[in-house]
């Protein structure tokens, strides 16, 4: 069995996150000595607001394309948009904003951008006209079956296969995995969910017809306490949440180095948290902080 050296986080927010990635990112490039050398950061996903193409979570963000990828570019990071809609229909496929985007990532240089997504039918349009866009199979297929999941890995259309968060422990199973097939596999690690929900895939398909336009009420879900929304706290006691210690001693060990960190729904505060956390040694986050926010006439309240 083969060791990782490397860790990589997929971070959320490539729109909606812009303004907090503009000063972090010259950061960690001028201060590596703040952050873990042992991970790196893989790419930036996520999706303009009334993106059709978009799914898992509504886009929120209204920062101008060009300047996102400008950036993106600039620091050598993968931009990966989130066209995973489940929902798609050739007459989608004519949507002008859409496609703009698209042309922008497949014009990048220095760096390789690619799409997360659901729809096979809109893969195969991207293929044929953005030929130079990678692939990453999306979580909202809540693939749950270890089986399945597998047949995912082995598709060749894919770079990447983002699994169910409840096929995180499925330990023995995912040590039997080729090296190849490890290469593919990006976890996503703090999901808040409801381990035991059963609603994930209908709650992704009301973003989809949401994204859609379609006028509909929310998902309401169901779930135990979900009126309490996200707590990365809760989320560490979620069965399925990776922590640090679980990709330094167990996943990288065993051969994995991708890492999924969600956050497109969430504000940039905890977004921040979770860089904190997942990225930066211990005795240097206040020197984030400071760097980022934090200074001596701040008031909370």
């Amino acid at each position: 069995m083969t060791s990782c050296t490397k860790a990589y986080y997929h971070l959320p927010g490539l729109f909606e996150f812009y303004d907090l990635y503009r000063e972090f990112l010259p950061l960690y490039k001028n201060h590596r000595e703040y952050f873990y050398d042992w991970c790196e950061i893989g790419s930036i996903y996520g999706a303009p607001a009334d993106c059709i193409w978009g799914g898992g979570r509504v886009g929120f963000g209204e920062q101008l394309a060009e300047d996102v990828f400008e950036l993106t570019e600039k620091y050598g990071i993968s931009a990966r948009l989130t066209f995973s809609n489940s929902l798609l229909e050739e007459k989608h496929f004519l949507d002008k904003k859409c496609n703009r985007l698209c042309k922008l990532a497949n014009e990048a240089k220095n760096v390789k951008n690619g799409v997360i997504i659901y729809s096979d039918l809109l893969m195969d349009y991207i293929k044929a006209n953005y030929k130079e866009l990678y692939f990453v199979s999306s979580t909202t297929k809540v693939i749950t079956d270890f089986n399945e999941f597998l047949a995912e890995v082995d598709r060749e259309d894919f770079s990447y296969v983002v699994p169910d968060f409840r096929l995180n422990k499925s330990i023995e199973k995912l040590e039997g995995l080729t090296p190849l097939q490890k290469d593919k596999v990006e976890f996503l690690c703090n999901e808040c969910c409801f381990y035991g929900c059963n609603e994930r895939k209908e709650c992704y398909e009301n973003v989809s017809r949401k994204s859609l336009d379609e006028d509909i009420p929310d998902h309401i879900c169901h779930a135990p306490n979900h009126e309490e929304g996200y707590k990365f706290s809760k989320a560490m006691k979620n069965p399925g949440f990776i922590g640090v210690e679980d990709i330094q001693k167990l996943y990288m060990p065993m051969g994995f180095s991708n890492f999924k960190i969600e956050g497109r729904s969430l504000g940039s505060a905890i977004v921040l948290e979770f860089i904190l956390y997942y990225m930066t040694k211990p005795e240097y986050q206040l020197n984030v902080r400071e760097e980022i926010y934090l200074d001596s006439s701040l008031d909370l309240f």
